[in-house]
C-alpha cells in the first residue's frame, strides 16, 4: 500500500488551506509500503504548523493531533 499526504481545504478568503487529508493507494505486496505511519504523521504535523504559521510553542500539540488523525484515517481503512 502506498500512502501520502496532501494538502486540502480552504481558509478565510479563499486562499488555501494546509490541512491534511491522507491519501492510501493499494498495492499488490504489503512489503511495498513506502510510506510509514511515522512519516504520515510528521506531514501531517508539518501542515498542521504551517497553518497557524509556524508560531512556536505548538509543536507537541501538532504532532499529538497529526497522530489521531493519522490513527483513524489508518483505523478506518480495516
Amino acid at each position: 500500500m502506498k500512502a501520502r499526504s496532501e494538502p486540502a481545504g480552504r481558509i478565510r478568503g479563499g486562499t488555501p488551506a494546509k490541512q491534511v487529508r491522507v491519501v492510501v493507494k493499494p498495492d499488490s505486496s504489503a512489503e511495498n509500503y513506502e510510506c510509514p505511519r511515522e512519516q504520515m504523521i510528521a506531514e501531517a504535523a508539518y501542515f498542521r504548523a504551517e497553518q497557524r504559521g509556524f508560531a512556536p510553542g505548538n509543536e507537541m500539540s501538532d504532532w499529538l493531533q497529526a497522530e489521531v488523525d493519522v490513527e483513524s484515517i489508518l483505523h478506518n481503512l480495516h
